[in-house]
């Protein structure tokens, strides 16, 4: 691909354009600046012949390292948009699409994944655990505003930003627990009661705990570092804005938490912390920029390989589209209006909060994360990988289509 080189930057280019005057695109149009991306990269890869063929599996290595780094960005941003203080009435609809609504989503995929596609059952919650948390780089047009604009700031719109911040964190147990059923699966051993406490123990409660207690420390620790300065303004956003992202992802790491749910605590805690100053502002503008720019290039990918895969004699199943199609529309919407479904929400809130969980780029990471651990048949993680693709890819569109409509059902 080295070769193409030039070629790809004058593609990333034009991206970059259409983010920067994306702006002025008629709001009436049912048009997001992903759905525009998609398109552009499968149109160039449809018609420009001669590319090398964009094999998601020769490139695992490099999907995982990118797209880790949006999330982070988009966690940092994620937290430090939300206003709202940490009253437990604001977050329980956030809780129950963490606690019911996921658990339901990766039940339905890992049901659908062994007896359509006739996965194994690690590789079933491998594709449940990937599909099933909502997206934060790509929800951005869906959640609440930049800080201190508390008018934008709703039930549906707070509960899918905070749900978007902590599910990609929340999704690992179910990640490292298709790895374990896998290594099991690889070595013809059961997966018995002790494999079953040390994933609940290490994998969930250990993990989980170590990436909030990180994440909270290190959001203290340096917004007393800044907010103690006479004049914090003066700090450089963008130093700090990877500062915190970077210390409390690497710090969580170190003591095998959750690095995804450490920078979210930490940005969220920074964000508790003089609440009202301006500063907020800058910081989440910086983040949400830089993460643009990053989730440009891989919708631009992902349009290519679509376009790429249009284009060969590749076939896309057709049990492929109706699985999708039956995730996006029929299980996430239901399982949302399940979690929610005894709270003081009307129920246009309901549906509308239950049925904008897009999918999108973390689901990348989780799949080549886990594809570098060589653990699963190269069958297998190609059947996940076209599953995924062509799921985020009706995601972006269904959304783009649809989010605003369905969001002014809720005022």
């Amino acid at each position: 691909m080295i070769e193409y080189y030039n070629l790809l930057l004058l593609m990333v280019g034009i991206a970059f354009l259409f983010g920067a005057f994306f702006v002025y695109f008629p709001k009436k149009l049912p048009v997001s600046l992903p759905m525009m991306l998609v398109v552009f990269g499968m149109l160039i890869g449809y018609f420009v012949k001669g590319l090398p063929a964009f094999n998601p599996l020769n490139y695992s290595v490099e999907i995982e390292k990118v797209t880790e780094l949006v999330v982070l960005l988009s966690l940092v941003g994620c937290g430090i948009k939300l206003d709202s203080p940490l009253r437990w009435k604001t977050w329980r609809p956030a809780v129950r699409l963490l606690a019911v609504t996921m658990p339901l989503c990766i039940l339905a995929m890992v049901v659908m994944g062994y007896y359509v596609f006739g996965l194994s059952i690690a590789a079933a919650v491998l594709l449940g655990a990937a599909l099933a948390p909502t997206d934060p780089v790509l929800a951005a047009s869906i959640q609440v505003g930049p800080p201190n604009q508390n008018e934008d700031e709703d039930v549906t719109r707070f509960s899918l930003t905070a749900e978007a911040g902590l599910n990609d964190g929340l999704a690992f147990p179910f990640v490292f627990l298709a790895l374990a059923l896998a290594a099991s699966a690889n070595q013809n051993q059961g997966f018995d009661l002790h494999d079953w406490l040390h994933w609940f123990g290490v994998d969930v409660v250990w993990k989980i705990g170590a990436g909030v207690g990180v994440g909270f420390l290190v959001g203290k620790f340096l917004a007393k570092c800044l907010f103690s300065q006479k004049n914090p303004g003066c700090v450089q956003q963008g130093f700090m804005v990877i500062a915190l992202m970077l210390i409390s992802y690497g710090l969580s790491e170190l003591v095998h938490g959750y690095g995804f749910l450490g920078v979210f605590i930490a940005s969220l805690t920074f964000r508790r912390q003089e609440a009202d100053n301006k500063y907020h502002e800058k910081l989440h503008n910086f983040a949400e920029q830089t993460e643009g720019l990053f989730m440009a290039l891989v919708m631009v990918f992902l349009g290519l390989l679509l376009g790429q895969i249009f284009a060969s004699s590749a076939n896309v199943t057709w049990q492929v589209y109706v699985v999708s199609l039956v995730f996006l529309l029929l299980v996430r919407p239901i399982a949302g209006v399940l979690g929610l479904i005894d709270l003081p929400m009307s129920w246009s809130e309901r549906l509308v909060t239950g049925g904008l969980g897009i999918r999108g780029i973390g689901t990348f990471y989780y799949i080549a994360y886990t594809i570098n651990q060589d653990l699963f048949s190269a069958n297998e993680e190609i059947k996940i990988w076209v599953i995924c693709v062509v799921t985020v890819a009706l995601s972006v569109f269904i959304h783009g289509l649809t989010a605003n409509r369905l969001l002014k059902m809720t005022k």
